[in-house]
């Protein structure tokens, strides 16, 4: 936590907590990071895919027909490299 953005009382309040808390509070945030990181990566999935397979006008409150796979396909291989790059991050942290 920067000490800068923090200020006094927060501080003292942060220095008194117990070991128990601090387990907690850290847990927590790392719980919020985790889902700023999920809501990224869905972000950017749903805008990488729609770029490339929403082409023309929306003109109803659905899918046609050529874009419902090409979305399908999309998400899909953006899952597959996902859990590839994450498979291999996980090999080089073991070693």
């Amino acid at each position: 936590m920067d000490s800068a953005s923090v200020s006094p009382e927060t501080m003292q309040q942060l220095q008194n907590m117990s070991p128990q808390e601090k387990q907690q509070l850290n847990q927590f945030i790392q719980g919020e990071n985790q889902k700023a990181q999920i809501q990224g990566i869905v972000h950017s999935l749903t805008d990488t895919c729609f770029r490339k397979c929403i082409t023309g006008k929306i003109t109803s409150g659905g899918l046609d027909r050529s874009e419902q796979p090409c979305m399908q396909n999309c998400v899909d291989r953006y899952m597959d490299a996902n859990m590839t790059v994450i498979k291999h991050l996980e090999q080089m942290r073991s070693m």
